[in-house]
């Protein structure tokens, strides 16, 4: 495993997760003091770290193919970590004691009937609730109901009609929309971004008038093979909405939606001439980091001008 332990220095530190097979993800916590890792050997392993040192604290086991990606939750529900699998299956795991981690809850049979390829919490805002994106060519929304303390389901079927690869939550609230005059309170909504093996790109969001996940416009084409992976820019004051894609074609797209407006404007960050397998913001949406096929990762920012 390789981590960027600080962007802003671009520090870097290595070693042994102790994974039998291929590391498919790493993501640290909200408070950047844990790391959770997934692989091909079927299991996600927790790492505390301090400085350069790691230290395994949990090993956990539990689903039946390799796990592709890994997802905490904001603290304020708890040590929450959620997994997702070639076996059809997310697992949401909950630290009851230090070091001793439980399955809180596991998607149904039958929900998705192909790999789950990626899972992700939503802003707090919007509560207790997760996305999974699956070959099968659905998204499924995950919805924790505290009075209750059930799960419930709700999916987006169709949503990529060769298989769905990615999924990311929009920040819950629109851009501007802390500064603008109002004495009502703010509503956080529900936006998401979805990408597939049908070479696009969409947006969705949650419409409380027809209770129902809807399409947003038409889809964002500019890529000419499966697009990998997504990522909504946290929006940190920017009058404007931003998501990058990553394909492989080799392109890293940045697209940019103004506020009050339906049509996004897509900008080409660089043909990397090989295939792009991840993008991921910075806390601030400032800083964003590519991963490719050859190997590297690169940081990029947005100058003044409008380039990066």
């Amino acid at each position: 495993v390789c981590v960027k332990a600080n962007m802003a220095t671009a520090a870097a530190m290595s070693f042994d997760a102790g994974h039998r097979d291929v590391v498919h993800d790493v993501q640290f916590d909200f408070y950047g003091k844990r790391l959770a890792t997934a692989s091909s050997d079927r299991s996600v392993k927790i790492f505390e770290v301090v400085g350069s040192e790691q230290k395994l604290v949990a090993d956990l086991a539990g689903h039946e193919g390799p796990v592709w990606q890994v997802s905490w939750a904001h603290p304020k529900f708890g040590n929450l970590l959620a997994s997702c699998s070639f076996d059809q299956r997310v697992m949401v795991w909950k630290e009851v004691s230090e070091g001793n981690w439980q399955v809180l809850y596991q998607t149904p049979p039958g929900l998705h009937t192909a790999s789950i390829n990626a899972v992700t919490f939503a802003p707090q805002e919007v509560g207790l609730v997760l996305a999974a994106a699956s070959s099968d060519g659905s998204i499924s929304i995950l919805t924790y109901n505290g009075n209750t303390g059930n799960w419930s389901t709700e999916k987006i079927a169709n949503a990529h009609s060769l298989g769905c690869l990615s999924v990311s939550w929009a920040p819950a609230f629109q851009p501007g929309a802390m500064v603008q005059p109002s004495s009502a309170p703010l509503q956080p909504s529900k936006f998401l971004v979805s990408c597939g093996c049908d070479n696009s790109i969409k947006v969705w969001s949650f419409s409380d008038a027809h209770g129902k996940w809807m399409q947003q416009g038409s889809d964002l084409a500019g890529h000419t093979n499966w697009v990998r992976d997504v990522a909504w820019a946290p929006n940190m004051g920017m009058p404007r909405s931003t998501i990058a894609s990553a394909s492989e074609d080799g392109k890293v797209f940045i697209w940019s939606q103004a506020p009050n407006t339906t049509n996004w404007q897509s900008k080409l960050l660089k043909d990397f001439g090989c295939p792009v397998w991840r993008v991921s913001w910075s806390v601030s949406g400032g800083l964003l980091a590519v991963s490719d096929a050859n190997n590297e990762a690169s940081l990029w920012k947005e100058a003044v001008d409008g380039t990066w």
